[in-house]
C-alpha cells in the first residue's frame, strides 16, 4: 500500500486555507450557524443555521455545489450554485417545516 504524499500535502494546504478563512470570518457568524455564498453571477452571503445541513433540500444543494465546484469554491467559502431568489424561497420553506 503506497501513500501518495502530493495528495496529502494538497489536502493539508486546502484544510489550512479553509481553517484560516473560518477563523477570519468567525466573529461575524453566530455559534450554530455557517456562512454560504449564493448566486449564479454575483454572490450574496447568507448566514444559515447548521441544522439546515440535515435537511434533504439543503443536502441537494450541497450535492449540486460538490458537482459544480468540488472543494474549490470561488468565493473562498461554501458556494451554492442557484439563484438568490430560489435559495431564499427554499430556506423559507425549510424554516417553516
Amino acid at each position: 500500500m503506497a501513500i501518495r504524499f502530493p495528495s496529502l500535502i494538497a489536502n493539508a494546504k486546502q484544510f489550512h486555507k479553509l481553517q484560516s478563512l473560518l477563523n477570519r470570518n468567525q466573529s461575524d457568524v453566530p455559534k450554530g450557524h455557517l456562512a454560504v455564498y449564493v448566486g449564479e453571477y454575483q454572490r450574496k452571503r447568507f448566514v444559515v443555521p447548521i441544522s439546515y445541513l440535515n435537511h434533504p433540500w439543503f443536502q441537494d444543494l450541497l450535492h449540486r455545489a460538490e458537482e459544480e465546484f468540488g472543494f474549490n469554491h470561488p468565493a473562498g467559502g461554501l458556494t451554492i450554485p442557484c439563484s438568490v431568489n430560489a435559495f431564499v424561497e427554499l430556506t423559507s420553506r425549510m424554516h417553516l417545516s
